[in-house]
């Protein structure tokens, strides 16, 4: 543990929904939802006007509809415009330090011990974070962020979320425990749903009642690794290391289908589709993979993983399909699927030519946690984001576009044969709208826009 707050945890505020809002002033102060637009689409990101009446993350698109008001804008993801963004943000932050860990496109710690040398005191910390969050502010056309300074990773993420949004937390060594107590233990990072549930049966829903349970009946409840992590983080016990890289653990993709399929002809058309994406990013990323896992929902919603294990990794697309089909074959599709994904785990540098299976009739199929945990998580990014399948329309809600005539501006809505676009962007006011054949040819697709303005010569 260190001695002083040199651990900063930046995250940046309802992302998505601010470079939208950003990006196109008319929905500016209103509610806005990212994410899946058609019938089975999950919430991303909800802007802080959306999360008023109820919509957030990971809420099924068609709840959030119904939550919000009239004129909230729903949205299709703009990722080439978030990772334009991320990219100055995670600039800002290697000015600070050299040791940036990046967890996620809208999220990452700072080492503020690594590099110079600088103030570490409560004050002197709280100083360079405010002066950071200016900076980020003004290079990122007004997007804002929240930020936590600990001795810990911990504490320093519990911290950017306390005061969310424009929040700045600093965590003062010695009251790591004060400021733990009185959280729900949701609020620790080893702590899900089930775990949550379990604890409450014991009358225990904060972290300070926690840290009452002994180690021993913690250890009898939820097993050694799981109780013993329990204890150390009631305790505020973190020593894990900021890292520049982070280690890929799994690479995944699924699809969301408009209505139960259960056709096993498309379901196995669809894994081989994925897998070839999947296999894409190995391939990107000069990696090689010896797990094969197959994520399934049925049309109640429960969730069935199967996993079994190459003997030599590989990144051939077609070694990936040939066992994901073969583990579908061991899932009762007759009622129809609601979702399928194929993921990929256990990664090295290395492979070898031989791929024979360490299976014997795929005997060794098993649940694979890693990726049923990865795949569970609702946290948009280009590497793990949910593929989601939309209705065939030529024009996506919120996509960039430009005309030959009107200039740049963005998808407001399609359907019937006609697209409609708003012509304004970061730098304009709220502009005007107009509707035009969707194979119009003077309307294209266009890169994000632009938030910096040109420099006066």
């Amino acid at each position: 543990m260190r001695s002083e707050p040199s651990i900063l945890h930046l995250d940046l505020d309802a992302f998505f929904a601010a470079v939208e809002q950003r990006d196109k002033p008319s929905l500016r102060g209103r509610p806005v939802v990212v994410g899946g637009i058609g019938p089975r689409g999950v919430v991303s990101t909800a802007s802080y006007e959306a999360r008023a009446f109820g919509a957030r993350s990971a809420m099924p698109t068609h709840e959030a509809r119904r939550r919000c008001p009239p004129g909230t804008a729903f949205l299709g993801g703009r990722f080439a415009a978030y990772r334009k963004t991320s990219a100055v943000v995670m600039s800002l932050l290697r000015e600070v330090s050299p040791v940036v860990e990046q967890v996620s496109v809208d999220e990452a710690y700072v080492d503020l011990a690594a590099g110079e040398q600088r103030d570490l005191s409560a004050d002197g910390v709280r100083l360079l974070a405010e002066e950071l969050l200016e900076r980020i502010e003004a290079e990122t056309g007004g997007l804002t962020a929240s930020a936590g300074i600990a001795s810990s990773k911990m504490l320093a993420k519990i911290g950017s979320d306390l005061e969310k949004p424009r929040g700045l937390v600093v965590v003062a060594p010695g009251r790591e425990l004060d400021v733990l107590a009185p959280l729900n233990v949701r609020a620790l990072g080893g702590v899900g749903p089930a775990t949550a549930d379990r604890l409450r049966t014991f009358g225990v829903e904060t972290v300070e009642q926690l840290r009452r349970l002994a180690l021993a009946d913690l250890v009898s409840i939820f097993g050694e690794a799981h109780g013993n992590g329990l204890h150390r983080l009631a305790r505020a016990q973190d020593d894990r290391p900021v890292v520049v890289e982070r280690e890929t653990k799994s690479i995944s993709a699924e699809e969301t289908f408009e209505t139960d399929v259960a056709d096993r002809a498309r379901l196995e058309s669809e894994i081989a589709r994925l897998a070839e994406g999947v296999c894409r990013r190995l391939v990107a990323a000069s990696a090689f993979a010896r797990t094969v896992t197959v994520k399934v929902r049925h049309p109640d919603f429960s969730l069935q993983t199967r996993s079994a294990t190459l003997r030599h990794a590989t990144d051939q697309a077609g070694a990936v399909t040939d066992l994901a089909t073969r583990l579908l074959h061991g899932v009762d599709v007759s009622s129809g699927l609601r979702l399928i994904g194929v993921g990929v785990s256990g990664l090295t540098t290395h492979a070898q030519v031989e791929l024979d299976l360490e299976l014997a009739g795929l005997g060794r199929v098993e649940p694979a946690p890693e990726y049923e945990a990865v795949a569970a998580r609702v946290e948009p990014a280009p590497a793990g984001m949910v593929t989601e399948a939309t209705p065939a329309v030529a024009w996506r809600t919120g996509a960039d576009v430009v005309h030959a005539e009107h200039g740049a501006g963005w998808v407001w809505g399609s359907g019937r044969g006609r697209v409609t676009v708003r012509f304004e962007g970061p730098l304009t006011g709220p502009g005007p709208v107009r509707t035009f054949a969707v194979d119009d040819p003077q309307l294209e697709p266009a890169d994000p826009p632009d938030w910096r303005p040109e420099p006066v010569a």
